[in-house]
């Protein structure tokens, strides 16, 4: 039976929970939906939220299935539990996990065609804003989050041999992947140090010299016609196109679900530099 003291803790861990969400810029009706799906799930377990483990997940996946639950409700259910895991800092609950949900017929996600590509980046130059032409060539080379980009510091690009590295980090700090930058993107962001001429932690900074934050930059790509999903997109389509496995697009994603992007691969530096030289240096 569910004890008060238990009832009490997975209260504050969804309210702690609907915060954290809001700081990873999700929008009232995402949270809303989230913390609503780990209400239910933590309903059915009748334990401590953070005494999840992976097996419970599966279960309870299991169960919506048994259910007739739709394929639909039950991937909303995931995404919310995926998320849930990042918030706990227990990734492993959802490793791995076999949902056994009918594959939705979907259409691909919103990506950039090369022509629409061009224009983008040629309108993005014709501006003259140094900030934002770095900001769009990250992105659209690099396939990282807007978060990410925000949080990015000028320590996070490191040298290795001839060629520059974005180190991507947890929300601990540490290092949770190494991104090779493109020729192109690296000559975009120094352009843009140089312009700027000013010491910052931060890369990207706004007006008022504080770090930019998410909605500032999908502000910003509104004037484009774009969003930063979609350049992530375009970033991950490319790849695709120009006959990159999976599994290294995976790893330069930074996907967590493997049954979206099968596995990670090792770390095969070797692959990943020439996944992007081959893509992008070139164009």
């Amino acid at each position: 039976m569910t004890s008060k003291e238990e009832i009490l803790d997975n209260k504050q861990i969804l309210h702690s929970f609907a915060k954290w969400l809001m700081g990873q810029n999700k929008s009232d009706g995402t949270i809303k939906t989230y913390v609503g799906v780990i209400s239910q799930l933590l309903q059915w377990f009748k334990d401590e939220a953070k005494e999840i483990e992976k097996s419970h997940v599966q279960t309870y996946l299991d169960d919506m299935k048994q259910s007739n639950k739709s394929g639909g409700t039950i991937e909303k259910h995931y995404s919310a539990i995926t998320m849930f895991s990042r918030f706990l800092d227990k990734p492993e609950i959802v490793l791995n996990i076999d949902r056994k949900a009918k594959e939705k017929k979907e259409d691909p996600p919103k990506a950039l065609n090369m022509l629409e590509q061009a224009a983008l980046l040629k309108e993005i130059e014709a501006s003259g804003h140094f900030r934002n032409i770095a900001i769009v060539y990250t992105m659209i080379h690099t396939g990282i989050r807007v978060s990410e980009l925000c949080d990015l510091n000028h320590s996070d690009i490191q040298k290795e041999g001839e060629r520059q590295y974005i180190l991507i980090r947890d929300s601990k700090g540490d290092i949770d992947r190494k991104i090779p930058l493109s020729l192109t993107a690296s000559e975009k962001i120094k352009a843009y140090k140089e312009f700027l001429n000013m010491e910052t932690e931060a890369i990207f900074i706004s007006s008022v010299n504080q770090r930019i934050t998410p909605r500032s930059v999908q502000y910003m790509l509104t004037k484009y016609n774009a969003t930063p999903h979609k350049l992530r997109n375009t970033f991950c389509q490319t790849l695709i196109d120009k006959g990159i496995d999976l599994q290294t697009v995976s790893k330069l994603m930074g996907h967590k679900d493997l049954n979206m992007t099968k596995r990670y691969i090792g770390e095969g530096k070797e692959e990943l530099e020439s996944a992007i030289e081959n893509t992008f240096d070139n164009l």
